[in-house]
Parts: C-alpha cells; sequence; structure tokens
C-alpha cells in the first residue's frame, strides 16, 4: 500500500506528556503533522526492535505500555519511543 492509499485509520488515546513527546519530536524534526510525526516513530520503534532491541517483556497488560518507563524520575522516553537523545 502506497503513502498516499491509506485505508485504515488507527486511534490511540495519548497523556497530556505523552503527546508533548510526540508534538516535540515533529516540531524537533519539521515533521508536517502529528500522524506523520508517529508513523515516523513507529517505523524507528519497529526497526529498533528488527535490530534485536526489542522490550522482550512477556505476560504484560496494555496499561504496563506507554511512552514514559513506569518509575522512571521525570519524564524520560522509553526505550522503544526512539533513539536516545544522548
Amino acid at each position: 500500500m502506497s503513502d498516499t492509499a491509506r485505508g485504515e485509520r488507527l486511534q490511540i488515546m495519548l497523556s497530556p506528556d505523552e503527546l508533548a513527546v510526540v508534538d516535540d519530536f515533529r516540531f524537533r524534526e519539521r515533521m508536517p503533522s502529528r500522524a506523520a510525526a508517529v508513523r515516523e516513530l513507529l517505523k524507528l520503534g519497529l526497526a529498533a526492535v528488527e535490530a534485536g532491541e526489542g522490550r522482550g517483556d512477556s505476560g504484560l497488560k496494555s496499561s504496563d505500555y506507554g511512552v514514559f518507563d513506569r518509575g522512571a524520575e521525570g519524564h524520560r522516553p522509553s526505550r522503544s519511543a526512539g533513539p536516545d537523545p544522548k
């Protein structure tokens, strides 16, 4: 399917902090829309999984997955949210 022929809609709910991370990425990378930024983040995340950098967690609930690592100080994106900003 080409980029211009998208036939499926995917809706997700994000917290204000998660949305801010997506928007920050979008503007830093000069993406034209949130949708384009989310598609790019998905591409980066899937490439990381293919490269063996996946989380490898099993037995987790849907609520255990998010943009931020659980228990982390501040608002640091999880490893699966993209490359390390170091």
